[in-house]
């Protein structure tokens, strides 16, 4: 799951209700034509979908029946009858059938991850099959995590091949299994703040922020499944399902993991009961909300058919609906939920994903600073800490036992953060 691939996040933002959630169908063509280049905005957004139900659980093992013709001149299989109502021409054979079993679950040797099986409409981009990951500690504190790993909106961007994102999950790989990461996934260093808690890691491999409802024909025969809002909304709920009575909750996302965090930690509060829900994005700070980039990718990702029915996005269009907003309505439906990010001023990643989707990336320290306000100014408090350079990331990297920003610490910082202390912003003075 941890792949520190490059991440990144930008669109239209949203949600659906169900575990394993519905798609809409939709294989249409993409919009026209993207805009480019507009200012931030500091409109409010519109649009989310239902918290995830509690009661979906990780389907059992998929097979896929495909009926093969045998030729002509070879004899049937033994396990195989022919049909007793006809009698077979004694040149033709039966069909047989062939079975393709996805297992339910992975486990590994001295590991504690489980790789678990998402179910039938859970899928990557590419269609293959989707699973999450789970680390049972203390049932009691749990952090859901949403993984990074790009983003698309174009064909190009989208290629299965040579685009910018990772359009599967492998469990066998050990880049992917969360055992080999470091930062917060480090359960053996002393100073993790998380180390106790139990983990629901959700993967990435739509290219749409894991925000997605739809299947989108780019052309050239390139269908992609922008299912990302279903897969993590079903890791969400197993989550619920495993540690439904934990008093704490810590949401957290790196990259495009980071960009969709703040809606799902509006979702846990919806499930967890009272408990106390902690939001930390990292890496994602510099997308603003423009309109016309808000409604142009949110329609080829499908993000308009998976907004949660809270009363506070009432009203809402599609053209509201950017990054900031996720904070802001998430924030407003469920004021406990404590909310912090973490960016480098000069990030490198997210200033080649803001360009590519339109945004004005000139200055994205700026942006950082503009967007924060902007979410403030709605009455969302944001904590923030902001470092020098041109890093992308912190969370799943061992940087964040050793970061020092104007005296600082950032491990200070987020221990504290997660402890239910305030903390205050930290913000690079010589951000170069």
């Amino acid at each position: 799951m941890i792949r520190i691939r490059m991440l990144a996040a930008l669109a239209a933002m949203a949600l659906v209700a169900a575990a394993c959630g519905s798609d809409d169908g939709g294989e249409a063509a993409a919009p026209a034509a993207a805009p480019t280049t507009a200012a931030p905005t500091t409109e409010a957004p519109a649009t989310t979908a239902a918290p995830p139900t509690t009661t979906a659980a990780p389907a059992t093992t998929t097979a896929a029946p495909t009926t093969t013709a045998a030729p002509t001149t070879t004899a049937a299989p033994t396990t195989t009858a022919a049909p007793t109502t006809t009698a077979a021409p004694t040149t033709t054979v039966a069909p047989t059938t062939t079975t393709t079993t996805v297992p339910t679950t992975i486990s590994f040797p001295e590991s504690e991850w489980v790789a678990i099986h998402g179910g039938e409409d859970c899928v990557c981009a590419d269609g293959s099959p989707y699973y999450y990951w789970v680390r049972e500690a203390d049932p009691t504190k749990v952090v859901f995590y949403l993984e990074g790993g790009g983003a698309c909106f174009t064909g190009a961007s989208c290629s299965f091949t040579n685009g910018n994102y990772d359009p599967d999950v492998d469990p066998n790989d050990p880049a992917e299994n969360p055992a080999n990461a470091g930062g917060i996934f480090d359960f053996d260093n002393p100073l993790n703040p998380l180390r106790d808690y139990s983990f629901v890691g959700a993967p990435y491999c739509t290219g749409d922020v894991h925000l997605g409802n739809r299947t989108n024909d780019y052309g050239g025969g390139l269908f992609v499944h922008h299912n990302g809002f279903v897969n993590a909304n079903t890791a969400l709920a197993e989550a619920v399902k495993r540690f439904g009575d934990a008093t704490e909750v810590v949401v957290a996302g790196t990259s495009a993991g980071s960009a969709s965090a703040a809606l799902y930690g509006g979702l846990a509060a919806d499930a967890f009961g009272e408990a106390a829900i902690t939001v930390v994005a990292d890496a994602s700070g510099a997308y603003p909300s423009v309109p016309g980039i808000n409604s142009f990718i949110g329609g080829l990702w499908g993000t308009t058919s998976v907004v949660p029915d809270w009363p506070v996005n009432e009203g809402m269009t599609a053209e509201e609906w950017g990054l900031p907003e996720l904070f802001i309505q998430a924030g407003l439906h469920a004021p406990r939920i404590r909310f912090a990010r973490f960016d480098n001023a000069f990030d490198s990643t997210q200033e080649f994903f803001a360009g590519l989707a339109g945004f004005d990336a000139s200055r994205i320290d700026q942006l950082m600073a503009l967007n924060e306000a902007n979410i403030e100014a709605a009455g969302v408090n944001q904590a923030s800490y902001t470092a020098p350079g041109t890093d992308h990331g912190i969370l799943p990297l061992d940087r964040m036992y050793t970061l020092e920003v104007e005296g600082v610490s950032f491990l200070d910082w987020l221990t504290a953060l997660v402890a239910g202390e305030e903390v205050e912003d930290v913000t690079c003075v010589d951000c170069s």
